[in-house]
C-alpha cells in the first residue's frame, strides 16, 4: 500500500471512461481527434490541473495527471470531459472511473504495456500514449513528476514485450484473418473491404489486409469525424455510416469494431446482401466485445464469420499458454510499480533528510564556539543538544497513549540502528 503523499506532492491520478466501464455512445461523444487535444488541455490548466495528458482512442477516453489535491483536480476534469460531451457531470461521473496514487500508477503501466487493451498485446496503445505524451510536452503540461511516471510506464511496457511473447498475439491473429480471407478469395488485390467501426483490434486487421494486397478498403462510422480520421491513417477511403447496406454488397471482407452493444448487421441484412452479391462469399470477423455481428448470420449459406477466438484457435496454441505469458506480463508490471513507487517514496525523504543535516552543522558549529577549544566540552555540548528535542518529544508521547509511545521508540530505534534492549547498535563502531 502506498505511503501518504507529503504535504506539497502532488498524486498521480486517472480519470476517464473505456471499454469496460462506458458505452460507444459516450466515448464518441468525449473523443478528441489530436488537434483538439491542446485546447482541452488549456481548459484543464486554467481550472487548475498544470500536469496532464489526454489519451483518447477507440476504447479509452482518459487524463493522467499529477495533482497536490486529487479530490478537486478529479472533479475539474470530470466537469472538462462532461463539458467536452454535452453531458452532465453526473451522467459522465455513472460511466467514469477515478483513480489515485499507486492504483493509477498500476492503471498507466497497465495501459502502456498494452495489459488493459481489449485484446491483450495490441500494438497501437503504447504508440497513442507516447502521441499524448507529446501533445502534452508541447502544451507545457509535462512537469519532472509525470515525465517520470511515464518514462517508468514505457521502460515497464518494454519489458512485457522483450521479456513475453504476449505482444505477438494480436499480430498473429491479424496474420490468421489474412490468410483465411486469401483461402476464401484467393488473390487479395481482387477484393474489396470494410471496416465497421474504429476499435483497435480492427484497425490492426485492416492494416493487414491492406500489407497482404487489398487495394480497396472502406471505413465507416455512426460518427463520421472517425471514419476520416481512421481513413487518413489508413490511407483508404471512407464512407458515412448511413451507406452501409450499399458497403455490404460490396465488401468482400467485412471487418466490424464497433462494440455498441447493438448488432451493426443482422441476418436479415446479410441474407438480402448476398442476394444482390449473386451468392459472392462474405468473410466477416467480429472484433467487437460485445460483439456487432447477429449469431444467427454464422447459420446463412456463404457468409463465413470469425471472432477473435476462432481467429486466435487458428494463430495461437492452447489457452494455458497464453494466461501463463499474461501472468508473466502482469508480474512485471507489478515489479515495475514497486520499483517506481519506492523511488518516489525515497525521492520524497530527501528535503527532510537535508533539513536534518542543516539543522545537525548548526548546532556543531554553536557546540564549537561555546567550548572554544576543548574538544570534549564540545561533544557533550553536541550530544545534550541533539538529545534534548527527541527527549522532550518521548517524554510528551508517554502522556499520550502506550501505542503512539510505543510506535515512536520503534522508529528511534530503527533509524539509529538501535538494539531493543538499548544496549547500542546493531551496527559496528566507527562506522
Amino acid at each position: 500500500m502506498m505511503a501518504e503523499t507529503p504535504k506539497g506532492d502532488r498524486w498521480p491520478l486517472v480519470v476517464g471512461v473505456n471499454h469496460r466501464s462506458s458505452s460507444m455512445v459516450l466515448r464518441d461523444r468525449v473523443f478528441m481527434e489530436d488537434v483538439e487535444v491542446p485546447a482541452f488541455l488549456e481548459c484543464l490548466r486554467a481550472a487548475g490541473v498544470e500536469e496532464a495528458l489526454v489519451l483518447s482512442t477507440c476504447d479509452r477516453v482518459e487524463v493522467q495527471a499529477m495533482h497536490a489535491d486529487p479530490d478537486a483536480a478529479t472533479g475539474w476534469i470530470m466537469a472538462a470531459l462532461a463539458e467536452r460531451g454535452g453531458v452532465d457531470v453526473a451522467e459522465l461521473d455513472s460511466q467514469a472511473y477515478a483513480l489515485r496514487g499507486e492504483t493509477a500508477v498500476r492503471h498507466i503501466f497497465m495501459v502502456t504495456g498494452a495489459l488493459d487493451s481489449l485484446v491483450v498485446g495490441e500494438p497501437h496503445v503504447l504508440g497513442q500514449v507516447k502521441a499524448g505524451h507529446r501533445l502534452a510536452r508541447a502544451a507545457g503540461m509535462v512537469d519532472g513528476r509525470l515525465e517520470a511516471l511515464l518514462q517508468a510506464a514505457y521502460g515497464s511496457a518494454k519489458r512485457v514485450r522483450t521479456e513475453t511473447s504476449i505482444g505477438e498475439r494480436p499480430v498473429s491473429i491479424a496474420a490468421a484473418a489474412a490468410e483465411l480471407v486469401a483461402g476464401l478469395h484467393g488473390e487479395l488485390n481482387r477484393v474489396s473491404g470494410v471496416l465497421i467501426g474504429v476499435g483497435d483490434m480492427g484497425q490492426l486487421i485492416a492494416e493487414q489486409m491492406l500489407a497482404e494486397g487489398v487495394r480497396n478498403f472502406t471505413v465507416t462510422h455512426p460518427t463520421r469525424a472517425r471514419a476520416e480520421a481512421l481513413a487518413r491513417m489508413l490511407n483508404c477511403h471512407h464512407a458515412a455510416y448511413d451507406q452501409l447496406s450499399e458497403l455490404l454488397v460490396e465488401g468482400d471482407i467485412i471487418v466490424c469494431a464497433l462494440g455498441r452493444r447493438s448488432h451493426a448487421i443482422t441476418a436479415e441484412m446479410i441474407h438480402g446482401v448476398l442476394g444482390r452479391r449473386r451468392h459472392r462469399p462474405m468473410f466477416v470477423v467480429d472484433t467487437a466485445v460485445p460483439g456487432d455481428v447477429e449469431p444467427a448470420i454464422d447459420r446463412v449459406d456463404r457468409a463465413f464469420v470469425y471472432d477473435i477466438g476462432d481467429l486466435e484457435r487458428v494463430a495461437l496454441e492452447g489457452r494455458a499458454g497464453r494466461e501463463q505469458e499474461a501472468e508473466g506480463a502482469r508480474r512485471i508490471v507489478d515489479d515495475e510499480v514497486t520499483a517506481f513507487q519506492r523511488g518516489r517514496a525515497e525521492r520524497a525523504a530527501v528535503p527532510a533528510v537535508s533539513q536534518l543535516r542543516v539543522h545537525i552543522e548548526s548546532l556543531r558549529k554553536a557546540a564549537l564556539a561555546d567550548a572554544g577549544t576543548d574538544a570534549e566540552k564540545a561533544t557533550r555540548l553536541l550530544i545534550g543538544r541533539l538529545l534534548q528535542r527527541p527527549s522532550e518529544v518521548l517524554r510528551r508521547k508517554a502522556f499520550d497513549d502506550a501505542e503512539t509511545l510505543a510506535a515512536t521508540e520503534r522508529l528511534l530505534l530503527e533509524l539509529f540502528g538501535l538494539n531493543c534492549a538499548g544496549g547500542g547498535s546493531d551496527d559496528n563502531e566507527g562506522d
